[in-house]
């Protein structure tokens, strides 16, 4: 427990991390906070294409975030990638949600990361804009590559848990230890499970030991899902509980809505 909100340790290419039961990174040497798919605008963005959800997401999103810097008071802060859902989402933030972002900016070096929802993002948000940012041994970008060292986001990663005949799913972290995808942080963001291939693609050029998946309640070793047990023969099922050798903190925030 840390100021009475549980906290866990992760380690990625030998850093400790706080990985926040919110979906944030917080590197305490560097007093670094790092969140990712923040999908701000993404109920506006749902709106003018007739889809009509509460209009409150933004300021949902941005008071969470301001939650988590009260907690770590960080120096540093990286948005990693889709901070917002579309190319003109930043023009829709109204006055009161662009003074929130400006108060949790001040006295803050704050680097933007272009994702691919947002890949233009303007220069008067505030802070900087990169493509990436490297720091020690740590690399931050917004789709992962599988390289090691690597912080990324965009797969919106999640995991189921069962346990005495119930489950519950939530967004997680998914870390072998030598990189990282986060969890999406927005308010209107879903998620996509960890046994998907789309984390199997990322870490195919890597070598991987045993398969391992850890909650923050229980440990377990993940099996593929039922259609994949039908289309795959015994060698394919094999390598892929290999490729899915994720540790794995769940029970993060629950997902409010499917991407």
């Amino acid at each position: 427990m840390e100021n009475g909100t549980t906290v866990h340790a992760a380690t990625v290419a030998g850093v400790t991390l706080v990985a926040d039961l919110s979906g944030a990174f917080f590197w305490e040497g560097e007093r670094l906070l790092v969140v990712s798919d923040l999908h701000l605008e993404k109920g506006s963005s749902f709106a003018m294409r007739g889809v009509l959800l509460p209009p409150y997401d933004t300021a949902a999103t941005l008071s969470r975030l301001g939650a988590v810097i009260a907690r770590y008071d960080p120096r540093h802060v990286i948005a990693l990638g889709d901070s917002f859902h579309d190319r003109e989402a930043h023009g829709r933030l109204d006055a009161a949600d662009r003074t929130t972002l400006a108060s949790l900016q001040r006295g803050r070096d704050w680097i933007w990361i272009v994702g691919n929802h947002d890949p233009d993002l303007p220069r008067d948000l505030g802070g900087a804009v990169a493509d990436e940012v490297a720091i020690g041994p740590l690399a931050f970008r917004h789709e992962p590559t599988g390289a090691a060292g690597e912080i990324a986001g965009h797969l919106h990663p999640k995991a189921r848990v069962s346990r005495r005949g119930r489950s519950v799913e939530r967004r997680c972290f998914a870390s072998d230890g030598e990189r990282a995808v986060m969890p999406s942080f927005g308010a209107y963001t879903g998620g996509l499970s960890i046994r998907d291939l789309a984390f199997a693609a990322r870490r195919s050029s890597s070598r991987s030991h045993s398969p391992r998946m850890c909650s923050a309640t229980t440990a377990c070793t993940p099996s593929p899902r039922r259609g994949v047990r039908k289309r795959f023969g015994m060698h394919e099922r094999q390598l892929m509980r290999r490729r899915h050798a994720l540790s794995v903190m769940a029970g993060l925030v629950p997902a409010m809505t499917n991407q």
